[in-house]
């Protein structure tokens, strides 16, 4: 059994103890401790309870933690990987989603932006970074907000399009062991209207890579699975599927990274 596997297989049956609150998130948020069954911990999770989601005005009330799930069955279909291992169970709060605990290094690494999303002047640009954003300081000297020009990252970017994140913020990129990249906190995502808010434009109108093309056909082939769509349905609606579809569909037709929308803001508050 391969380590995802395991993973998933802990996230569904292990038994959960709440270990804390994370406090720097928007909606309840709980680190959790996944029991081996002996008495011992065999990992940690996130769990996020639906009774402990805001509401919002632009997604439907108790929807979030399902577009968690959403957004981990996507990134396997397409072979990204890009999400921690995710499921909806129920948990000592009721249900809500629980995602495998990513340990990160120590700082810097581990600091908001994971080393991936910078600020830096204009005269620092270096090779290897893209600008995002162009910024002031306080005292109203120039800035820029770059990302890393890494293939992991732009897949990143690819995956946000697909599943219409509307959320893209530094934090939301995790650093693990070997230089891993893990996207977090896609519980506001997978709406059937243009929602794309992200960090990570600096591909914008690009072509894109063979692999990524080979991606999304992936998502287009599980699309057309019975088994994966029913899973898929069981945690977002058929208006939202079809959105995906048509979504994936247009990326592979354009075979470019997608524009920032210029009839509305296209980056996420705050960017970190």
């Amino acid at each position: 059994m391969s380590a995802g596997a395991e993973w998933e297989r802990l996230l569904r049956e292990a038994p959960i103890e709440v270990e804390g609150v994370l406090r720097d998130a928007s909606n309840l948020t709980l680190k959790v401790t996944l029991g081996d069954g002996e008495g011992g911990t065999a990992g940690a999770a996130v769990y996020k309870p639906v009774r402990g989601e805001r509401p919002l005005h632009d997604f439907p009330t108790g929807t979030l933690a399902g577009r968690e799930v959403a957004a981990y069955l996507i990134s396997a279909a397409g072979g990204w990987d890009l999400v921690p291992p995710t499921v909806l169970r129920d948990g000592p709060l009721g249900s809500g989603s629980v995602q495998w605990w990513i340990e990160q290094p120590e700082k810097p690494a581990a600091a908001p932006g994971a080393g991936y999303l910078e600020v830096v002047v204009p005269e620092d640009l270096r090779p290897g970074w893209r600008p995002v954003l162009q910024a002031e300081s306080p005292e109203g000297d120039p800035l820029l907000v770059v990302h890393a020009e890494d293939p992991a990252l732009a897949s990143l970017a690819v995956f946000d399009a697909v599943i219409n994140n509307a959320d893209r913020k530094g934090s939301h990129l995790l650093r693990a062991a070997q230089d891993r990249l893990w996207g977090v906190d896609h519980g506001v995502s997978m709406h059937r209207e243009d929602k794309l808010r992200t960090v990570l434009w600096g591909w914008a109108g690009e072509q894109l890579p063979e692999t990524e093309l080979a991606s999304l056909r992936r998502v287009l082939g599980a699309l057309d699975d019975y088994s994966w769509c029913a899973e898929l349905l069981s945690v977002v609606s058929e208006e939202e599927v079809a959105a995906l579809s048509l979504r994936v569909a247009h990326l592979v037709e354009a075979g470019t990274f997608p524009l920032p929308p210029a009839e509305r803001y296209p980056l996420p508050w705050p960017l970190w």
